[in-house]
């Protein structure tokens, strides 16, 4: 079995459908937990296919650090290593170029960093990244790529992008033919409607995939973000997978499938849970308010997860602001099964054209608010 994408209903612009791979299924719109280093932190393996997870993101720059590609291939592979038998996603590394900018130089080749962690000096090439993500065993492989945080000026964004279409051609040439793995290329532009016109027809020349949104959720705010989106997604090919890298907050998520947007990643949730933070359909709630302490109350009376259905807030109050390893435990379980219900519930929407009508309720019940104190 190989690696295709079948559309199976569309509702003005949002789109749900099947990513099939010899893993195993990606239902989209989807979310991808983030497990950057060969873990989504606080969470168990089966915890997250638990939360209704199809496929999870795995970080090339950091295992190549720590413990190392070459390692991870020796040991079976990063499916078998982090003990999750379904589809990986890596991402290329990219996106450490931008966010390491103080420790790397870069070049036409590519990017010299020198490791967060010890000083040591790494090359990280096309080349490298296709290899690396090839000893990992991903199943979708992301093309190396460069991006400007925002804002930047438009030279500075157009030299960036063509500079990761070369690198784009020089992916695709090294990843060669690997029967049921995918390779996906990453249309960049900043918010040039133009520049991303030109980018997304070099990826198409080249031919991906997939093709995945880069060098958004980079410092631009919400709305020059889908005002992005209002024309990004269309000049991709709308017959492969669109990924928007990065994204995020549930309203964004709910704003970039109505553009078309058909996967997402991001560390939010799994973040947020070990913050103290919990993503309800009525919000963002922070458990560590003293609000919180003698509410007996879960966390939110709909959820079916384990931290809603076996605890208070005054518990989870409790263990979050004792430092406990549970309400890390707990909060980031919840957060991950809020973020995957939504998605069911939009592809579901989408399947009865309902699309709207759900957004609306979607919005109207976090504009009430979290549960009224006690």
């Amino acid at each position: 079995m190989g690696f295709s994408f079948d559309l199976t209903a569309l509702d003005g612009r949002a789109r749900t459908g099947v990513i099939r791979t010899p893993r195993g299924e990606i239902r989209t719109p989807a979310f991808m937990p983030v497990g950057t280093a060969g873990t989504v932190k606080a969470m168990l393996p089966g915890s997250v296919r638990e939360t209704g997870a199809d496929i999870l993101l795995g970080n090339t720059y950091h295992l190549m650090l720590r413990p190392g590609a070459e390692r991870v291939a020796r040991l079976g592979g990063l499916h078998k290593f982090m003990n999750w038998e379904r589809p990986i996603l890596t991402d290329s590394g990219g996106f450490q170029v931008m966010s390491l900018a103080d420790l790397r130089k870069l070049t036409e080749d590519g990017v010299t960093f020198r490791s967060h962690i010890d000083g040591s000096r790494h090359e990280l090439t096309p080349e490298r990244s296709m290899e690396i993500q090839g000893l990992l065993g991903s199943d979708i492989v992301m093309c190396f790529d460069e991006c400007p945080a925002l804002p930047a000026d438009r030279d500075r964004i157009a030299a960036s992008m063509r500079l990761s279409m070369r690198w784009a051609a020089r992916s695709r040439e090294a990843f060669g033919d690997r029967p049921g793995h995918a390779l996906f290329g990453i249309q960049q532009g900043g918010l040039e409607e133009d520049l991303r016109a030109e980018s997304a027809q070099a990826l198409r020349t080249i031919g991906f995939d997939g093709y995945a949104v880069g060098g958004l959720a980079v410092g631009e705010g919400q709305a020059a973000m889908f005002g992005c989106l209002d024309y990004a997604p269309e000049q991709l090919p709308a017959d492969r997978p669109r990924y928007l890298m990065g994204v995020g907050k549930p309203d964004d998520i709910v704003g970039a499938v109505k553009r078309g947007i058909d996967m997402m990643d991001c560390v939010l949730p799994s973040r947020s849970g070990r913050t103290g933070q919990a993503f309800t359909r009525r919000g963002v709630v922070n458990i560590k308010n003293a609000r919180h302490a003698d509410d007996p109350r879960p966390l939110d009376e709909a959820c079916g997860c384990p931290a809603c259905q076996g605890y208070s807030r005054a518990y989870l109050h409790h263990v979050v602001r004792s430092g406990e390893i549970i309400g890390s435990m707990l909060l980031t379980w919840h957060n991950l099964h809020y973020y995957q219900e939504l998605m069911n519930g939009m592809r579901a929407a989408i399947a009865a054209e309902r699309f709207a009508g759900f957004e609306a309720e979607f919005h109207a019940q976090r504009a009430d608010g979290d549960i009224e104190p006690l």
